[in-house]
């Protein structure tokens, strides 16, 4: 078998992390986000990085990003039509807030002090509550 000679011949191991890796797509894209009682709040629609430049590649070796906030907002028409909502329209959700990353990714706060959390209110409130029985859990 005859290899190329530019390919090393060990890779070097990754450089230690201080905490969990998540890849961005799979562990937090499009996740509903439930608070701390268990009531969902919103969905995941992307994320706020630290320790990176927008549109200026990772050189190696350099420490690995850091996420700070998962943000959520109106982001339906620019998934259909394209482009990007201006970042004065998305909500922050502090990274901080975040307690665990799994099926779903729950909060350590409540919905209530979250300005994430009105859509789901007014939906509850105004559409769900005047179907008949939408105002219980049913048994």
């Amino acid at each position: 078998m005859n290899r190329p000679r530019n390919t090393p011949t060990s890779l070097k191991s990754p450089p230690s992390v201080g905490g969990p890796v998540l890849d961005a797509q799979l562990h937090l894209l499009d996740r509903q986000v439930i608070d701390v009682d268990g009531l969902p709040v919103t969905t995941v629609d992307d994320i706020e990085l630290e320790g990176v430049e927008a549109d200026l590649p990772i050189s190696l070796g350099a420490r690995a990003p850091v996420i700070s906030a998962l943000l959520t907002g109106p982001v339906l028409g620019t998934r259909i039509f394209g482009g990007r909502p201006p970042s004065s329209r998305l909500i922050r959700l502090p990274w901080h807030d975040v307690s665990a990353v799994d099926v779903t990714v729950r909060l350590g706060v409540r919905s209530e002090s979250l300005s994430a959390s009105w859509v789901e209110r007014w939906v509850r409130d105004k559409i769900i509550r005047r179907i008949p029985g939408g105002k219980h859990d049913p048994d």
